[in-house]
């Protein structure tokens, strides 16, 4: 059984090394650019305690961490919060957390008055497109904001919240 809850101090190691083997696993190289290679992936506790950004985890019962997803404000555009960080070991994909952390966020997003929601990826990972897709985001021509991704990651989506 597994549970979603946010994050807490002594998560960082956990969700630093489910990010980083996810990563590994999809091809996700630091030097590229990805989230693999952000300088805070160690202390994410810390940086989603800003105002406007929250950061869940996934974990069984026993308190092992699975996955995570957050959304915080996106750099360079205060008005859209960003999707940030969503990785998931293969033991739990397929079971419909991404979907769930996905909505916690909108709902976050929503008591925060942002207007949209805005996100990067890449083709290696293509079921969460489908799902982006899915849930309401819409592909974008350009990258908005400055996430400092945008060279490695070239699928752009922003969903607006009604």
């Amino acid at each position: 059984m597994y549970s979603i809850r946010p994050i807490q101090k002594q998560d960082n190691a956990s969700i630093a090394d489910v990010i980083r083997q996810v990563s590994k696993e999809f091809g996700l190289a630091p030097e590229s650019g990805f989230a693999v290679a952000d300088p805070i992936l160690d202390d994410l506790y810390t940086v989603y305690q800003q105002p406007n950004a929250r950061y869940w985890v996934i974990q069984d019962e026993s308190g092992t961490i699975f996955g995570g997803g957050g959304i915080s404000p996106l750099k360079g555009d205060a008005d859209l919060l960003e999707i940030q960080k969503m990785y998931f070991n293969e033991v739990i994909r397929g079971q419909g957390f991404a979907k769930q952390l996905l909505e916690l966020a909108f709902i976050f997003a929503k008591s925060t008055k942002a207007q949209a929601c805005y996100l990067e990826t890449t083709q290696s990972l293509w079921q969460a497109v489908k799902l982006y897709e899915k849930l309401g985001f819409k592909h974008l021509e350009a990258p908005k904001g400055n996430t400092g991704h945008s060279h490695a990651c070239e699928i752009w989506m922003l969903k607006t919240l009604a």
